[in-house]
């Protein structure tokens, strides 16, 4: 059974600012540019996107597209989503849906999101971005902002937040 390791190494996966491994693996570059209030998109991007043991949390960001995920290999992750009303809401992607875990997450444009390796080695998943991906599109969770936004869930808004680090405080628009 293929490791957290052979899958960086055989998909060429690089660090994601958010927390564990990403690679780009499609962009609709053969089709006409979606026009958004930020500048053109591609019509969908999708990657693929590894959670390991050594970095088993996608820290809380906003993405303003539509994101399909879908669980490929490896243990399950779960996905906790702030909702705009300021539900929290938790989905688990996994290969077993007798506990409840599910193959494909759909998570709207607008919907806060972190995930975490919920136990093992590693898991990999695939994301379909529509409109397509862009990193000016994307705001990284800092705890004071989500906990204003948020003050009913302190609890999961202070995990899986991203901790400041050498590139700077958490939360800054990558």
């Amino acid at each position: 059974m293929p490791t957290a390791h052979d899958w960086i190494d055989a998909l060429g996966l690089e660090p994601h600012v958010e927390g564990g491994y990403f690679r780009r693996t499609f962009q609709a570059d053969h089709r006409p540019p979606v026009r958004t209030p930020d500048g053109d998109r591609y019509t969908m991007t999708s990657i693929h996107y590894l959670l390991t043991h050594w970095s088993p949390i996608g820290h809380w960001h906003l993405n303003r597209s539509d994101i399909l995920h879908f669980h490929h290999h490896g243990d399950p992750v779960t996905y906790h989503l702030l909702h705009p009303d300021g539900r929290h809401s938790t989905a688990v992607l996994g290969q077993d849906p007798g506990r409840g875990q599910v193959l494909t997450l759909a998570v709207p444009g607008g919907v806060w999101k972190a995930s975490h390796l919920t136990a093992g080695d590693h898991g990999l998943i695939s994301e379909a971005v529509a409109p397509g991906f862009d990193f000016a599109d994307m705001t990284l969770g800092r705890v004071d902002d989500l906990l204003r936004r948020f003050p009913q869930h302190p609890e999961p808004v202070r995990r899986y937040c991203r901790p400041d680090g050498p590139d700077g405080p958490a939360g800054t628009t990558a």
